[in-house]
């Protein structure tokens, strides 16, 4: 067994949209960084950032009903969900510098207009969605969006939804013609083909196993090299952990204190892919409902157009499942080796908490695939068991923390933390996830390097001319940016529907 020991500027572990985000954002800011990547399958994009491991929607709180709640005095907290949208943007501007950059030379490779939708049924979930419009309609990041309770013009959004839909109670939606279908697995892989052009150093097939301070304050990591059986030592100065699920027990190993009295509970999830071309050709939404009372927010249930390997699909769920594994491809032992003295507690206290939570995941684990159809005929009355197979999505570790809440709360956003020093940085949670990459890496940037923002500033601002502005505030601003991205990234016109 060799050891071979290599200093660099900067580790990034796992290759998905995270880190190639960062890796890209950094290349502009420090072209001479030296970078390195560390990720322990074949190829980019392969895991949580995958096409298929996930909803592919560009969440900007157009359509799902979890961003926004209803107060005890009856009105609509729009917050997280004008947060969430102002996040997106970031994303877009990012993405539309690039592309007149030249590294995407074809953003419909992973971005395609699509509206976005929410639909409920009875008269009282009508009321909040009514509720809802008129408070988002105020804002000018949902400019366009319309409401409707008639059934008529309600065909005319979604046909295949309306058909031979008998039920008396009352049904109402909404629609936003600016949403987005994007393929973060494929967005993944154009980013990691441009920094490979950068000289950045992208490692496959090799799997970090350790992470530890040396003396004179770099991080050690080790690295097995997958296909050779050799350990490598890599030192640099600052590490990134993007794992997706994975990033937690390295978070673990480096010990900082930060790591401590945080767990992780790994959920899986199913989607019903449809198979017959006839029916996919009918519907041209993402639709998002409503949980049901009693289930988590990641269950929201959505029949969603896709636009994958230059094809358009249909997808509905998702439905929940359990599996110890913090991966796809990981271990059964994931669950059980993460919990640790400093977090045994915060576990225990999430597990007599959540009980809720666990009876909705056997229940999700023992449907049938008929009850499965059950569900989709919620949506579509008229769907048939032959036309729809299931599809095995990625899993997501949702984190538990202790909060001013109370000890062992499950979170259900996306979660970053840092070393006091800012020498390391990972990456926890789940949705909005990868649609506020651009955002949370450069979150990431101002927690660790400081002391290089006022100089990267100008660049930054170059690339993303909304930071550190309120687009809310600035009506006219968010116009500009918005039609400017639109533009570049080909949103402003109507695209050629995919067979």
């Amino acid at each position: 067994m060799s050891s071979i020991q290599i200093k660099t500027d900067v580790i990034l572990i796992g290759a998905g949209v995270m880190s190639a985000t960062l890796g890209s954002i950094l290349k502009e800011l420090a072209p001479a960084w030296e970078i390195k990547v560390f990720e322990k399958l074949a190829g980019a994009g392969e895991e949580s950032s995958n096409e298929w491991n996930n909803a592919g929607t560009g969440h900007a709180a157009l359509c799902e009903l979890n961003y926004t709640s209803e107060k005890s005095d009856g009105s609509i907290d729009i917050s997280k969900a004008v947060s969430i949208n102002e996040q997106f943007q970031l994303s877009r501007q990012f993405w539309s510098y690039l592309v007149k950059s030249s590294v995407i030379p074809n953003p419909q490779e992973f971005i395609m207009p699509i509206p976005h939708m929410s639909m409920v049924q009875g008269e009282k979930d009508v009321n909040f969605l009514k509720k809802r419009f008129k408070a988002l309609s105020k804002n000018p990041l949902f400019q366009g969006m319309e409401f409707s309770e008639d059934p008529d013009k309600l065909k005319e959004w979604i046909p295949l939804i309306m058909e031979d839909r008998t039920s008396n109670e009352p049904i109402a939606a909404t629609k936003i013609d600016s949403g987005t279908d994007v393929n973060f697995g494929a967005l993944t892989r154009i980013l990691f083909d441009h920094l490979k052009s950068k000289n950045v150093e992208v490692n496959y097939k090799h799997s970090v196993k350790d992470i530890k301070r040396t003396d004179d304050g770099l991080w050690k990591v080790k690295v097995h090299d997958i296909d050779s059986g050799k350990t490598e030592y890599h030192t640099a100065r600052f590490v990134f952990i993007g794992g997706g699920g994975g990033s937690l027990p390295l978070l673990q190993k480096t010990g900082i204190p930060e790591s401590k009295h945080i767990g992780g509970f790994p959920v899986s999830g199913l989607f019903m892919v449809c198979n017959n071309p006839e029916v996919v050709a009918r519907h041209h939404a993402k639709v998002y409902g409503k949980a049901k009372l009693g289930a988590p927010p990641m269950s929201v249930p959505h029949l969603d157009t896709r636009y994958i390997g230059n094809k358009k699909a249909l997808l509905f769920g998702p439905f929940a499942g359990f599996s110890p594994k913090f991966l796809k491809t990981g271990s059964n032992l994931d669950l059980i080796l993460s919990v640790k003295p400093d977090n045994l507690l915060t576990m225990l206290a999430a597990g007599v908490k959540e009980m809720a939570l666990t009876k909705y995941l056997i229940q999700q684990v023992m449907l049938s695939n008929e009850q499965r159809m059950e569900e989709l005929r919620e949506f579509i009355p008229t769907a048939k068991s032959e036309d729809w197979s299931i599809v095995v999505a990625g899993q997501r570790v949702q984190v538990i923390k202790d909060t001013a809440t109370g000890r062992g709360t499950l979170q259900f956003g996306t979660e970053v933390v840092t070393a006091a020093d800012g020498s390391v940085a990972a990456l926890l949670g789940a949705s909005p996830g990868a649609s506020t990459a651009v955002n949370v890496m450069l979150e990431v940037m101002e927690r660790c390097f400081p002391q290089h923002m006022k100089q990267w500033e100008p660049k930054i601002k170059e690339m993303i001319p909304s930071y550190g502005v309120s687009l809310t505030e600035n009506p006219e601003l968010f116009h500009e940016i918005h039609t400017a991205t639109a533009q570049a990234l080909g949103l402003s016109e109507k695209k050629t529907v995919f067979s």
